[in-house]
């Protein structure tokens, strides 16, 4: 009996068998694609080194516009992500992916571990096909068998696998690339009534793109990068393939007869294909990726300054003369941040920062991490916003803190005359334990764009406005907002117990640096 139940737990635990290093592969020359002469001809008019940008800050087009880039592709689709979800918006593109590899183009697909969780034979079906690779980044190789034995694996090797690939990256034949907060489900398309995230992505075309397409090189050929077939007990079969064809057919076709509004909003693009005049409103800009380097998540203890992204962005940060704006998901400033945003406000400039309320955020733990700074950032001149929840909603209390809308995107504006948009945020995750990527576009008509939908973002009606009000003598926290028109203060936080309770209880264990 002993040696029955030894067995079992290591089978539970087995996670891959031994194989050889993977074979590196770099981006595809597109050199003749109808995509690389369309690019060529819209640059031909451009300052040289330029690249072109256009916002994509509603769900609908940051959907259509991945899912028509895929169909562009002739040459090669890098997609690089931290989260995989399940549902319709996840299923079309699936279903695109598979039609493009169909006609010869090359698929590689980087997901962080997290998204494979309990899923690796469902997503490794995908690379039966020929022209589909898959790998995962920073796995867990032993107890991927069950929910229990992966929990306890990543316990037993936490300070290697809470560093995570947080990545949001695009590319069609290295010349089309989208950037941004949003992950893979339906939660970042509008299409899941449970959960709304608000968020921004970038379309880029140019030599930034050729920068972005470098750095999924780096992380697609770099150690931790892992092909899933590694951790199959037996390979997929083409026969599984043609399964998932007709399973994919199948969900789509009910959700056209059952959900024939949402369905018909998603799948928009084939009606109505809008790449092409996406195209014709480019602003061309100098533009520049930044990257975390993948090495950052093996360093041993905190990473050095030259693997980290924050290190290339720090001279936009630092050269603001009037105006700084931040919008961060979640965020957390620590001690050095709340004294460069100070100082930055003292010294005159006008300091911004959106980020969630405690009412509104996915994580009240982070909520518990960023709360403490308020009183000081406020004292020394920096404003806060906080995303409300829209009073037609209702509360939420799961464990987790999922609520219905909430605040995911990032970026930053400098001055106005610059912008950087990405999945960074302002937090210690972010800078020192996750990796991330993004674009820093030097342009005052984009960073307009993202100061005009930022400051929708906080108006009292979307965000209450936190100061520092003074009541019987002492100063306090108020959140200001706008109901129906008129103005109200609010002088309890809003936001239900539980996420008090989670927010307090991070605050007392002390795990800013975590967040």
């Amino acid at each position: 009996m002993r040696a029955y139940l030894l067995l079992l737990i290591v089978l539970a635990l087995a996670g891959c068998a031994s194989h050889p290093p993977p074979l590196p592969s770099h981006a595809l020359p597109a050199a003749g694609s109808p995509l690389t002469r369309q690019v060529e001809r819209l640059a031909a008019g451009q300052p040289a080194g330029h690249s072109g940008f256009r916002l994509l800050p509603h769900s609908n087009d940051a959907f259509g516009a991945r899912a028509e880039m895929i169909r562009a592709a002739h040459t090669s689709l890098d997609i690089q992500y931290y989260i995989l979800h399940d549902g319709l918006s996840t299923r079309a593109l699936v279903a695109e992916l598979i039609d493009a590899a169909d006609r010869g183009v090359r698929v590689r697909l980087l997901l962080d571990d997290t998204a494979s969780d309990g899923g690796d034979y469902r997503i490794a079906t995908l690379a039966a096909h020929p022209n589909i690779q898959i790998r995962v980044f920073n796995p867990l190789h032993l107890g991927r068998s069950t929910g229990v034995t992966r929990a306890v694996g990543r316990l037993l090797h936490l300070s290697q696998q809470h560093r995570r690939m947080h990545n949001k990256l695009m590319l069609a034949d290295s010349q089309l690339a989208i950037v941004g907060g949003r992950n893979l489900g339906d939660e970042y398309f509008d299409a899941d009534q449970r959960l709304n995230f608000t968020d921004i992505d970038l379309l880029a075309v140019g030599p930034v793109a050729g920068q972005l397409a470098q750095s999924f090189d780096q992380y697609w050929n770099h150690s931790l990068s892992v092909p899933i077939q590694h951790f199959l007990w037996r390979p997929s079969r083409p026969s599984r393939l043609e399964r998932v064809r007709q399973q994919l057919e199948h969900y789509l076709a009910k959700a056209r007869r059952e959900d024939g509004p949402l369905y018909r909003r998603l799948m928009s693009y084939q009606r109505q294909p809008r790449l092409q005049q996406w195209f014709r409103e480019l602003i061309w800009a100098p533009g520049e990726a930044l990257w975390d380097a993948p090495d950052k998540v093996t360093a041993d203890g905190r990473p050095a300054r030259e693997l980290l992204l924050t290190t290339r962005l720090a001279p936009a940060l630092r050269s603001v003369k009037r105006e700084l704006t931040l919008v961060s998901a979640y965020f957390v400033p620590t001690d050095n941040g709340v004294d460069f945003l100070a100082g930055r406000a003292e010294a005159g400039v006008d300091v911004r920062v959106l980020t969630n309320s405690l009412e509104a955020t996915d994580v009240p733990a982070v909520h518990g991490g960023y709360a403490p700074y308020r009183r000081e950032l406020l004292e020394r001149g920096v404003r806060l916003y906080e995303l409300r929840r829209q009073p037609d909603e209702r509360p939420s209390y799961s464990f987790f803190g999922e609520s219905e809308s909430s605040l995911h995107s990032k970026a930053a504006i400098f001055d106005r005359k610059q912008v950087f948009i990405g999945s960074l945020n302002f937090d210690p995750r972010s800078v020192l334990w996750n990796t991330e990527v993004g674009v820093l576009v030097q342009s005052p008509a984009l960073a307009d764009e993202v100061q005009r939908l930022t400051a929708q973002g906080m108006a009292p009606a979307v965000s209450y406005e936190v100061r520092l009000v003074r009541l019987d003598g002492r100063k306090v926290l108020a959140w200001v907002a706008e109901d129906n028109g008129r103005r109200h203060m609010l002088l309890r936080e809003p936001g239900g117990l539980w996420r008090r309770i989670n927010a307090w209880l991070t605050d007392i264990i002390g795990l800013e640096h975590m967040l």
